[in-house]
């Protein structure tokens, strides 16, 4: 009679051991981000009166106030479209700044990677408000192109969506690059070398080399940044002033401003939603191409 070997205890114990340090992490994901999910989401589904804030109902009728309602919509598609053109602008703006940080061998690169993290010290809110002194019209650019005579008035730069997207991409830039930079730090420059030395232009070498084995950390700094941008508050806020909507300020004024906890929940749950949905979708159609 054949019987089976057990396997050894100490060969067991890691999967033991590896729950165990992941319980604590799950505990506090569950509470943390999966509970208040939950209860937003039966908040948005509650009716609003101005007597009782909320009633306890389940309804679907915020969804549909926010899908035929234009303005709600135009936010959405204009923070949508804010989110993606900061990502893009940060992604061209980090990847030669990421490849610079990776290939130098300075005794100064830790100098540099201070430079880019250090302006993730400071507020989103404190870092709008150095904007809002050099885009002023009494601020250092307008003081600047009127002492220059390039023009005679100041530009109307403040609460724009420049503006916004400036403050944005300042933001998220650092991330970014540290990112890519990390993804870069991994790819052996002998195979740039070797690219380089059977002929290849160092713009080809960029294309059929270096991208494809960095489009990983493309990927993540796009995932991040934009991410980042879709629920911006401090920056739309005080670049955008009360006339430039984005999701995160109109959330925010229906639960602090309008006290509409379940229009609120729902218009909080959209933003979610259309944050993982294309998310995900970005990233499916980045994994294609990264395969073929």
């Amino acid at each position: 009679m054949t019987t089976t070997a057990q396997p050894p205890a100490r060969e067991r114990a890691p999967a033991w051991s590896a729950a165990a340090m992941m319980t604590p992490a799950a505990i506090v994901v569950t509470i943390g981000i999966v509970l208040p999910i939950v209860i937003l989401f039966r908040y948005s589904l509650n009716r609003y009166t101005p007597a009782k804030v909320m009633v306890d109902a389940f309804t679907i009728e915020n969804y549909v106030k926010f899908l035929t309602d234009p303005f709600y919509i135009a936010v959405l598609l204009r923070t949508i479209r804010v989110a993606a053109l900061c990502t893009a602008i940060c992604v061209a703006l980090a990847f030669p700044m990421a490849y610079c940080l990776a290939r130098t061998r300075s005794r100064f690169k830790n100098l540099l990677l201070m430079a880019v993290i250090l302006p993730l010290f400071v507020g989103n809110a404190v870092r709008a408000a150095g904007w809002m002194v050099l885009f002023g019209n009494k601020g250092f650019v307008n003081a600047l192109l009127m002492g220059l005579g390039v023009t005679r008035a100041p530009l109307e730069i403040m609460y724009t969506e420049l503006a916004v997207v400036i403050g944005i991409i300042a933001v998220n830039l650092p991330f970014v690059v540290l990112t890519l930079q990390a993804v870069l730090e991994g790819i052996d420059r002998p195979v740039e070398e070797a690219a380089l030395g059977l002929g290849a232009s160092p713009l080809r070498t960029f294309r059929h080399v270096i991208l494809p084995l960095a489009m990983p950390g493309v990927i993540a700094g796009t995932i991040l940044s934009f991410i980042l941008a879709m629920n911006a508050y401090a920056t739309p806020v005080l670049l955008g002033g009360p006339t430039f909507q984005m999701m995160g300020p109109t959330v925010y004024n229906q639960f602090a401003g309008l006290s509409n906890w379940p229009f609120g929940a729902a218009l909080a749950f959209v933003l979610m939603t259309a944050t993982l949905v294309l998310t995900v979708a970005s990233n499916w159609l980045a994994h294609r191409g990264y395969r073929r």
